[in-house]
């Protein structure tokens, strides 16, 4: 019996939805969640979207001992914001990949960003969200080479590996309705 209702035997399905019910769909799933999606871009974005990436402002609020300045830039304390939005390194990249895209300014803030995705515009809806999670996850991966092993790249060296993956990932996908057009929007 569940929820007062009787399975007529066991069932693995409403067992499950018995013990973990759905929670409301949110308003970011979408845009970070899609077919196409590359899933390691899609969860850095995912856990970058929810804030629980181990930015060293959150590391510091754990109570670790360690130099709060963002290892891209060496200005500012490193947060989620800042090392994706507003970091010169950051915003070296953004600057050229949003032109991709024609857009022509930056973002100010995260919600900003998850906002122009949802967006319409001339690009495609398929390539911004693309397009954004190889960024981000490019960004964290520097940032962690930078942290970890001491090896820093400069940022034109990050557009041009963003801009190889992208076209990978589109080459890769270019028999699905939604990649369809999407090389051109890129190369254009």
């Amino acid at each position: 019996m569940v929820n007062g209702t009787d399975c007529h035997g066991f069932s693995s399905a409403k067992t499950w939805d018995s013990l973990r019910p759905r929670s409301t769909i949110k308003l970011w799933a979408s845009s970070i969640w899609f077919k196409g999606s590359v899933p390691k871009h899609a969860f850095t974005m995912w856990v970058a979207n929810l804030n629980r990436l181990p930015t060293k402002d959150r590391l510091l609020s754990w109570g670790l001992n360690i130099q709060p300045s963002c290892c891209l830039c060496t200005t500012h304390p490193e947060s989620r914001d800042h090392l994706f939005i507003s970091c010169g390194y950051a915003e070296f990249i953004w600057h050229h990949i949003l032109a991709k895209l024609h857009r022509s300014h930056l973002f100010y803030s995260w919600s900003e960003l998850m906002s122009w995705i949802r967006r319409t515009t001339t690009a495609s809806p398929t390539l911004k969200m693309l397009a954004t999670q190889v960024t981000v996850y490019n960004i964290w991966k520097q940032r962690n080479n930078c942290l970890h092993n001491g090896t820093y790249l400069p940022p034109q060296t990050i557009v041009k590996l963003i801009d190889r993956e992208v076209r990978n990932v589109i080459t890769g996908r270019k028999g699905r309705k939604r990649f369809q057009n999407v090389m051109s929007q890129w190369l254009s």
